[in-house]
């Protein structure tokens, strides 16, 4: 055996490498892109309804915010961040 069959590492391990890339980026990766854009949007909801009070809309009464806090507390510097960005006509187009 050669070194680089113990390694795993040898043409048909890198060919069969290369066309699962091939095959994800041909196939794959528009659903992935807009799966992940598409929790984004609703994390971004879910964020807004629990802290929706903290910027003057009151979605849920405050009991149920508070339940739902821990769930929310890891994202909240993020979403405030993306919530007052500064956006562009550009970004609908090209986001």
């Amino acid at each position: 055996m050669d070194v680089s069959e113990k390694k795993g590492g040898g043409f048909f391990s890198g060919l069969k490498k290369a066309v699962g890339d091939m095959f994800y980026g041909v196939a794959l990766h528009q659903q992935v892109t807009s799966i992940l854009k598409t929790r984004m949007y609703m994390e971004h909801m879910f964020i807004l309804m629990i802290m929706g009070d903290m910027l003057g809309f009151p979605i849920l009464p405050p009991y149920y915010s508070l339940r739902l806090l821990p769930y929310a507390i890891p994202n909240v510097k993020a979403w405030k961040h993306r919530f007052y960005r500064e956006r562009d006509f550009t970004d609908v187009i090209y986001g």
